[in-house]
């Protein structure tokens, strides 16, 4: 049994379980990044300066790289991101009027991370995102939601985007 002991400690320190922050795909070399706005492919309004805004703000909160915000010769690597498509359907109606109360925005973008010289640091080609709102049942107050909800997918997405840049493994 004492045998035992050490060889299975070993097995479990090599599994490849770490401390959150500790593993990277980004060089150590890397200490500027350039987030150009992001590219848009849906035909909705500020979608892709949301989800640059965002993802420029988690890369200021969450790392100590300088964060670069437009398409620069001098920065290490460059993250570009592509909102793919953007769609706004009804979940809900209103059985008096008839009328939609609630939808589902989905969101759907692409990221690319390169080296300065074009090598590929990380890449996602599927971030799908979701959100639900309400709407303003009271025309004559009527407040634009879908515009919110899309902030709401963007700070998610930040999040996420960092997230898998630095802990992923």
């Amino acid at each position: 049994m004492r045998l035992l002991t050490p060889i299975l400690l070993l097995t479990l320190t090599g599994c490849g379980y770490h401390q959150a922050g500790s593993a990277t795909n980004i060089p150590a070399s890397v200490r500027t990044l350039s987030v150009p706005v992001f590219t848009t492919n849906a035909q909705a309004f500020h979608t892709e300066m949301a989800f640059t805004q965002a993802t420029i703000r988690e890369l200021n909160t969450r790392t100590k790289y300088h964060i670069l915000t437009s398409d620069s010769d001098s920065a290490d690597a460059t993250l570009h991101g592509t909102i793919l498509t953007q769609t706004v359907a009804p979940l809900t109606y209103d059985g008096a009027t008839g009328q939609s109360s609630s939808y589902l925005i989905t969101i759907t973008a692409k990221v690319l991370l390169t080296a300065h010289d074009g090598h590929t640091l990380y890449r996602n080609d599927a971030f799908v995102y979701r959100e639900q709102y309400q709407s303003t049942q009271d025309l004559s107050g009527f407040i634009q939601e879908d515009n919110h909800a899309v902030n709401r997918v963007a700070k998610d997405f930040a999040q996420a985007v960092v997230s898998d840049m630095l802990e992923s493994f």
